[in-house]
């Protein structure tokens, strides 16, 4: 009697197990920034990236970024690792919900944790400038051509 206990506990664990491993998958990659998770970067239309982003605001306002145009801090635009530049992202801040449309034309962020940096119009329009960094979902829309565009 008691062995049997013991298996059908066995059993229903793995079946508890096996159910939970299977209402997690998805047919998009999905892409953590957790370091107990190796990260994997976003690379396609569809893939999707969640993990920590900040702005970027003054110090950088009408420097040239990586593609070669001049920061407008007030703009809305993004940097991104490794995306190519003028990729097309939708970023969704999961604190409040909101959701904005932004290229890629810089570098960064350079911090491990961080997976996005938003320019400051961005970041006011996605609604983290008082708390200064937001949990978000990076969407990619569109893979840019990573073309310099010298202004």
């Amino acid at each position: 009697m008691n062995n049997r206990k013991v298996l059908f506990r066995l059993f229903s664990s793995l079946v508890i197990i096996c159910l939970c491993l299977i209402s997690c998958a998805s047919s998009n990659k999905i892409v953590y920034s957790d370091n107990d998770i190796k990260q994997k970067e976003p690379e396609a239309v569809g893939d999707i990236q969640y993990g920590l982003s900040s702005y970027y605001a003054e110090k950088f306002h009408g420097r040239r970024t990586a593609n070669g145009e001049i920061y407008d801090m007030y703009g809305i635009s993004g940097a991104h690792q490794t995306l190519p530049l003028n990729s097309i992202v939708k970023v969704t801040n999961l604190e409040n919900n909101r959701e904005l449309v932004i290229r890629v034309n810089d570098r960064g962020p350079f911090l491990k944790e961080r997976v996005f940096d938003c320019s400051y119009g961005a970041a006011v329009k996605l609604g983290f400038i008082s708390k200064g960094t937001a949990i978000v979902k990076v969407e990619v829309l569109e893979i840019g051509d990573n073309l310099y565009k010298k202004e």
